[in-house]
């Protein structure tokens, strides 16, 4: 992506090392780990990229060998990090995780990361006249836990302004991040963005609102909402289905529209990555301007591919293909089943 060309979509937050383990088990009885990368808005910026989008990454890495390494795997993808900024006092944040127990869904996360580099970005290193241009901005809740001065930034980036791009915004609660009370941030954050990512989970236990259709009276001023609602699939709110930023201008005039899209039937080889999956797949059909169902099934497209590899990051079905599949009737649809291997060739495609 070169300088003058802005980005599809620009992905701020902080990325970390992540080591996965060798074998099933407890943290301390895994005898070794195999290296990754991880974080929620460089895992949305790395899918788009590999589904052939321009996209950057922004964020602040140590001046080490893992900040090294973070921003070498992120550019491989094609993702442009020359907006990476290092920091010589603090380090690159680490996670390990355990691999999931498919019969208990039972699993372990120990993060490293409190006073990591990503987490002194503030209004002052992060400007907002520094950023690359882009059509969109994604941000996520996990970056407001971080650090008060994280939290600032958030509220800057998220502020109306003249010029600003549409934010895209995933509420990803975190509960062990949080210090404070996490509600009433997060709430706010939300309803400044245009696009908004939140799971029915996470709004009743970040803000006790139950349901789909409560949530969208609790976010009343984005343009579209997406309340993920795991096996159920997903629930979009939506007054204005185009690519048009300031939260307010959007949901101005028109009827509200309701899409409910059925989750895929998966073959899961472990979780984690799928909600940044989802977004990253929404998102660009979003930027193809595609119906709001469509958007919604290339999302869990996008996040089936995750959810059958062990990682966080994968190679996304070519775009063809997953216009293909998200084209179906209701019927066909219904009756896919997505296992390992299902994005390299569409004849391996299975249905119930």
């Amino acid at each position: 992506m070169s300088g003058t060309t802005p980005a599809d979509v620009v992905c701020l937050g902080e990325s970390m090392v992540t080591f996965l383990p060798s074998r099933p088990g407890r943290l301390a009885d895994v005898p070794s780990f195999a290296r990754g990368i991880g974080g929620a808005e460089s895992n949305v910026a790395c899918a788009l990229a590999a589904a052939g989008h321009r996209t950057a990454w922004v964020s602040r890495v140590g001046a080490d060998g893992f900040g090294d390494h973070l921003v070498e795997a992120v550019a491989a993808y094609g993702v442009d990090t020359s907006f990476v900024r290092r920091d010589p006092s603090r380090p690159t944040g680490i996670y390990f995780r355990t691999a999931t127990d498919r019969a208990t869904d039972v699993h372990e996360v120990a993060y490293y990361r409190a006073g990591s580099a990503a987490s002194a970005m503030s209004p002052a290193t992060v400007p907002c006249d520094g950023l690359p241009a882009g059509r969109v901005l994604h941000l996520s809740g996990i970056t407001a836990a971080l650090s008060a001065d994280c939290l600032a930034l958030l509220h800057e980036l998220t502020a109306p302004r003249e010029g600003r791009p549409l934010i895209s915004f995933d509420v990803n609660f975190r509960p062990g991040l949080w210090r404070g009370e996490p509600a009433g941030v997060l709430l706010d954050l939300a309803r400044r963005a245009d696009v908004v990512f939140v799971g029915e989970d996470e709004a009743e236990e970040a803000w006790g609102v139950v349901g789909a259709a409560a949530i969208r009276e609790a976010l009343p001023e984005p343009g579209v909402v997406v309340v993920k609602r795991g096996a159920d699939g997903v629930t979009v709110f939506s007054h204005e289905p185009g690519l048009r930023p300031g939260p307010r201008a959007s949901n101005a005039g028109g009827a509200e529209e309701v899409t409910h899209v059925p989750a895929l039937h998966v073959d899961v080889v472990a979780p984690v990555g799928a909600g940044d999956a989802f977004a990253a797949g929404f998102l660009s059909a979003t930027l193809r301007g595609l119906p709001v169902r469509d958007r919604a099934r290339h999302g869990h497209l996008m996040a089936a591919a995750v959810l059958t590899v062990p990682g966080d990051l994968t190679e996304p079905p070519a775009r063809a293909y997953a216009d293909r599949l998200a084209a179906l009737d209701d019927d066909a649809w219904g009756r896919l089943r997505l296992g390992p291997g299902w994005t390299g060739d569409d004849t391996e495609v299975r249905t119930t």
